[in-house]
């Protein structure tokens, strides 16, 4: 006989993100049938100019208000979570003069697989075209509409043409603190380099932080480490909430929309997922086949332990444990070498991530309409290469970067709660790519495949 009682299950916050994007669609559905779907119904009067009064009504006192305060939570953090998480990422990857070819190998091969990640990325945006397809006139109803204080700054900023020479001196910021106020709000009178010099700063704050006396950078890491835990309890919190601004925001853009989201939402799930898939299995194995000497397909089936944990766990830092072990165990890798590059590639080498924002941000530019020059581009590239390294490895990590990346090109924020309902099997799939990433880089620190190894095969 059974003892003890049954307590029920909570569910997990992908799951009630879920649920909270089914309701918001639902009632944008009901709504939409029930006022006409040009929110301008004929007639002098009658109920369905009602409806549409009452609709109106609860956008702009329910909805909006709801996704606004959901979106200010996760703003509320930005700042601080990207200093600290950039900052340690810089940090981690050691002095690479007192490092020495390991250092060197770590940063070079981060640089060059988050590079192909995001080109990868940004070329199928920009030939598939995901986000378009949408009337001409819905998207400027979804522009004129959106509350996003200071998009016509933004818009103008990033369609504003420098010289190479000023993109290059504005990429220092000679006032990070300015630069900080100016990340969601910009003054018209500002002239700094924004996010760039932010990020810029950030990085060789870290970079300073490795050449300093372990004695006198030892506290400042660990207020870093305080701070980034609890910029990401406070993101917790926001997720909490999360369903209800979720709703909020996809009912606002289903009701105005009606099941043509749907169509566009697809094409982009599909693109992300191709890209990954391009990326984890053309490029990691040209890496693995050309730049360490292994046998690619022989390689993956012995990480396999490796990609299921990722998977499930949709987080870097919590498979780690398994990195660890399968690397030593597994593929014969010098402990100290993998130890090394995976405990810093948890957070620095964020191949999937990086690939995720490139994508995401234009193709929420091309939903709204948003036609990005090619300098806007390349500051997406840029800032989503060191957005990659700055990207906490844990569930949803890279949403408030996304954030900073769509307010820097005066794409509107609400656009996040488009993808935030099926971002959990991006996030999953994302992670996998993040984490074969980090045991690519450790295999080409560590050389071809070892006697040891070998023998095990035999």
């Amino acid at each position: 006989m059974e003892t003890g009682t049954n307590t029920p299950r909570k569910l997990s916050t992908p799951a009630r993100i879920a649920i909270g994007l089914v309701v918001g669609v639902v009632l944008g559905l009901i709504a939409r049938a029930i006022t006409g779907h040009d929110f301008t119904p004929a007639g002098p009067g009658g109920f369905e100019v009602e409806a549409t009064k009452m609709l109106e009504w609860t956008l702009a006192n329910v909805a909006m208000p709801l996704g606004g305060i959901f979106l200010n939570m996760m703003f509320m953090m930005i700042v601080p979570l990207v200093f600290s998480s950039l900052s340690l990422g810089v940090a981690g990857l050691g002095d690479i003069k007192a490092v020495g070819k390991l250092g060197l190998r770590v940063l070079v091969g981060t640089i060059l697989l988050t590079s192909a990640s995001v080109a990868i990325g940004l070329g199928l945006v920009n030939t598939v075209k995901p986000g378009e397809g949408l009337d001409p006139e819905i998207r400027a109803k979804l522009l004129s509409e959106t509350s996003t204080a200071g998009v016509d700054q933004n818009l103008q900023r990033a369609k504003a043409a420098k010289s190479f020479g000023e993109t290059v001196v504005m990429s220092v910021s000679r006032n990070p603190l300015e630069d900080m106020a100016n990340l969601f709000n910009p003054n018209p009178n500002y002239k700094g380099g924004g996010i760039i010099a932010f990020l810029v700063f950030v990085v060789f704050f870290g970079a300073a932080l490795t050449r300093v006396p372990a004695n006198e950078a030892e506290p400042l890491i660990r207020f870093l480490e305080g701070l980034q835990s609890i910029s990401m309890r406070i993101i917790e919190f926001a997720m909490w909430f999360a369903p209800i601004g979720v709703a909020a925001l996809i009912f606002q853009t289903t009701a105005k929309l009606g099941i043509e989201l749907f169509g566009v939402l697809g094409k982009y799930i599909s693109i992300v997922m191709l890209g990954l898939l391009i990326h984890i299995v053309v490029t990691y194995s040209l890496m693995l086949k050309f730049g360490a000497k292994w046998n690619p397909i022989l390689w993956f089936k012995t990480i396999q332990e490796v990609i299921i944990t990722a998977f499930s766990t949709s987080s870097s830092n919590a498979t780690l444990p398994t990195t660890l072990r399968v690397a030593e165990e597994k593929l014969k890798l010098p402990k100290a070498i993998s130890s090394f590059v995976l405990t810093v590639g948890s957070t620095a080498n964020q191949n999937g991530t990086a690939l995720f924002e490139g994508i995401t941000v234009l193709f929420l530019a091309q939903f709204y309409g948003i036609e990005l020059s090619t300098q806007a581009q390349f500051t997406v590239v840029l800032m989503s290469i060191m957005a990659g390294i700055g990207t906490a490895g844990v569930p949803g990590g890279s949403i408030p970067l996304i954030v900073i990346l769509l307010q820097s090109i005066g794409v509107p924020a609400e656009g996040i709660g488009i993808i935030l309902g099926v971002d959990r099997l991006l996030d999953m799939s994302r992670t996998v790519v993040n984490v074969v990433g980090d045991m690519v880089l450790a295999t080409l620190a560590s050389g071809p495949p070892s006697a040891e190894f070998l023998a095990a095969q035999d």
